[in-house]
């Protein structure tokens, strides 16, 4: 929850393999670029295409697939901001896809028809959309709207071919909108209570009656419906220390498992006519995926996908294809098509470089490590081909964002380019990140910038502990909420780390806890419960654990990139820690890109921050001048 609401801010030791440090070519940050980012993945009503989104262009543009061959067809042809593919329209030609402006995340429903206009169905100036589905008959299209109040969505429907929004449910009570049966007659609303604790309820439109799903205090998603809406599903850490999968009688009240693992579970998904469940597993930062099959009772026996991160799933209607979107950490994410009437999977996409020999990039390991309390870490580690104990090469801790988020062992262009020129990299899972339990999940509450800094720098201790590591060379790098970290290590822990790499990470606790957008208001008072309320005596904390009042404390060069259009750190974060470390004479460097949000989704934008990146690393890190 922490993750997906607040991204603010995305075992023994291994044996490593030694290899020829000759036969290791480094590809530069273009090559990298060449690879290509895809997402979605719809079925076409004939299950032939796959409405996808890719960013062949340089940035996100809406693409179909021929299922039969892989051939691809550019849809749109967006030079400016990135276009999201959200589904093909029933019964027609036409096709819907998501888009902001320059990163600024109000998302708007566009339809693009058959003919080739294009019709914005959300338009007003500040109405941020989100896809909610189609309607049993295929008649209507749902979606939720803060068009209304600002800061709550709202659910409404409208009728393909007309486009007029009907309000279906109205959100005063401002709780989030998570679900609905098919019928359109219960309505699935979480409330949030803290970051690891919120309420789920179904409210029953035509009873006009709000029943509480949730039992005891822990985290708790909707998951769907079955196909009749005699059964609610939901996942819920209840009683546990991972979360499973429940059901729910819509009739009668009563309640029983139906899948749980020594992991999290991630998601669920029943087919069009419940044929198959899909469920997918966290298990230590890869997805696992369990398909059965509910008429058999009987597990999918599916292909294997050695090493692969399944991101997302999405079944035919007809049943008989299953679309996987997967990475692993050699390759960007690829389609795959799954038969389930033959076993077969196919796979549509390459979206590696075919100038990159994936043997040149390194597989993601996962590690453990024991922090300054005796807890233990888990991380995800980069070792690069060159490095031996006589070719010691410099290192950097990795902070993944949130504060919730988890490093996972899919693919990362960024520390793919840096392990490819030298760099170890260790992301370290920190106290506090989803994936590991509850209890591990709240350990930072309140705590943020102490003992998950901790956690960092015991991470920087496991590096140097490698015979392979230069260890008098170790900087630190993190996006969003690692960017925070990034910047707590360099101002409270200067002597630890020899340089910090900040992407648009918080300096000023106290201005971003106020300032955030007010889509999110519905969350805030569970994030101040974590995080802490910047208009009571949470304050003071709050201004002792910010790295801007504390600036003077930085000795060590620092790098900042941000986006000017970011609404969750606002770009004045960055400048005013950027304008304090050059009062206080610290090297620093600073990129802003005037077109993007919070993160990079321009290629060009990419290219440029992170050939930049490389060039300060080099700089501090290697003595070594580009």
């Amino acid at each position: 929850m922490k993750n997906s609401l607040f991204l603010l801010l995305l075992m023994s030791f291994p044996v490593w393999s030694q290899q020829d440090t000759t036969s290791v070519e480094e590809y530069s940050i273009e090559q990298f670029y060449e690879n290509t980012r895809i997402g979605g993945g719809e079925f076409s009503e004939d299950e032939k295409r796959l409405l996808m989104s890719s960013d062949e262009s340089g940035i996100f543009n809406v693409y179909e697939i021929n299922i039969s061959d892989g051939s691809k067809k550019q849809i749109t042809n967006s030079k400016d901001d990135s276009f999201f593919a959200i589904d093909y329209v029933p019964g027609t030609g036409d096709i819907l896809y998501s888009a902001d402006k320059g990163g600024n995340e109000i998302n708007h429903i566009y339809l693009l028809s058959d003919d080739g206009t294009t019709k914005d169905l959300t338009p007003g100036e500040n109405e941020k959309a989100q896809f909610a589905g189609w309607s049993e008959d295929r008649d209507f299209l749902y979606y939720l709207s803060n068009k209304r109040d600002p800061k709550f969505f709202d659910l409404y429907r409208m009728q393909i071919d007309q486009w007029e929004p009907h309000m279906l449910y109205q959100n005063d009570k401002g709780l989030e909108i998570v679900g609905m049966s098919h019928d359109e007659n219960h309505i699935a609303l979480s409330q949030p209570i803290t970051t690891s604790e919120n309420k789920l309820f179904l409210y029953d439109r035509s009873q006009d009656k709000m029943t509480e799903i949730s039992n005891e205090k822990g985290t708790y998603s909707a998951s769907g419906f079955s196909k009749e809406d005699d059964k609610f599903y939901y996942i819920t850490d209840d009683g546990r220390e991972f979360k499973y999968l429940m059901e729910y009688d819509t009739a009668t009240g009563e309640r029983s498992p139906v899948y749980e693992a020594d992991w999290d579970v991630m998601y669920s998904y029943l087919s069009e006519n419940d044929k198959y469940r899909v469920i997918a597993i966290n298990e230590d930062g890869t997805n696992k995926l369990v398909v059965q099959n509910n008429v058999t009772d009987k597990m999918v026996d599916l292909p294997e996908l050695p090493g692969a991160n399944i991101s997302a799933v999405a079944i035919s209607e007809s049943e008989n294809l299953m679309r996987l979107t997967a990475a692993t950490s050699k390759a960007p994410s690829n389609l795959y098509v799954y038969d389930f009437r033959n076993n077969e999977i196919k796979k549509l996409t390459n979206t590696l470089n075919p100038e990159i020999d994936p043997e040149d990039l390194v597989s993601a390991e996962v590690v453990r490590y024991n922090s300054f309390d005796g807890v233990e870490i888990p991380a995800i580690f980069y070792k690069p081909h060159q490095a031996s104990e006589a070719n010691k090469v410099p290192a950097l801790v990795w902070v993944h964002g949130g504060p919730g988020g988890q490093s996972r062992t899919g693919y990362f262009a960024l520390i793919q380019y840096l392990v490819n020129h030298g760099y170890a990299v260790l992301a370290v899972n920190n106290r506090g990140s989803s994936g590991y339990g509850k209890t591990f999940f709240k350990m930072d509450d309140k705590k943020h910038g102490e003992e998950d800094l901790k956690d960092v720098i015991a991470g920087k201790n496991w590096l140097q502990s490698q015979e392979y590591i230069d260890e008098e060379n170790i900087g630190i790098i993190g996006g969003s909420y690692g960017g925070y970290m990034t910047m707590a290590a360099m101002t409270f822990t200067p002597e630890e780390f020899d340089v910090g790499v900040n992407l648009f990470g918080v300096t000023n606790w106290l201005r971003t806890l106020k300032s955030i957008p007010p889509y999110w208001e519905s969350f805030k008072n569970a994030l101040y419960e974590e995080m802490g309320d910047p208009t009571t005596k949470d304050s003071i904390a709050l201004y002792n654990k910010s790295p801007l009042f504390h600036a003077d404390q930085v000795k060590n060069p620092v790098m900042v990139l941000q986006g000017a259009n970011d609404p969750r750190v606002l770009q004045v974060e960055s400048d005013e820690i950027v304008e304090q470390l050059k009062k206080n004479d610290v090297p620093v460097e600073y990129v802003i890109f005037e077109d993007e949000g919070h993160g990079f989704i321009k290629k060009e934008n990419e290219i440029k921050g992170y050939k930049q990146i490389l060039q300060f690393l080099n700089k501090y890190l290697k003595d070594d001048e580009i």
